[in-house]
């Protein structure tokens, strides 16, 4: 591993370990739409708005969502940053295996 990717291990974690949970994914997907609040959040989803909270902090923490005041309410957005950094290891281990499967079809034809 190199040392850029270890590095990059504790915040990948956090990401991957946030996105894990399929509210949090679907606060990301409505969150990709407009920055939004956490009450508006739960008027669309099946939870309340204090579980909600705890899955913005959770993504806030795993560095995701970013919060905005606005007078007297809070607007969370995704903040591209970390997604990023997933993407490229994403792309960094399928390159990889990319390279592996192309020698097994060599030495195999």
């Amino acid at each position: 591993m190199s040392e850029r990717a270890a590095a990059r291990t504790p915040r990948l974690d956090a990401v991957f370990s946030a996105l894990s949970d399929p509210t949090r994914r679907d606060v990301v997907r409505a969150l990709g739409t407009a920055p939004t609040s956490a009450s508006e959040l739960a008027t669309r989803m099946p939870v309340s708005r204090q579980a909600i909270a705890k899955h913005l902090a959770a993504l806030a923490a795993a560095g995701l969502v970013d919060s905005e005041r606005d007078g007297r309410r809070v607007r969370y957005r995704l903040t591209p940053g970390a997604f990023g950094d997933a993407v490229d290891w994403m792309t960094e281990v399928g390159a990889a295996w990319d390279t592996r499967l192309a020698a097994l079809r060599r030495h195999v034809t």
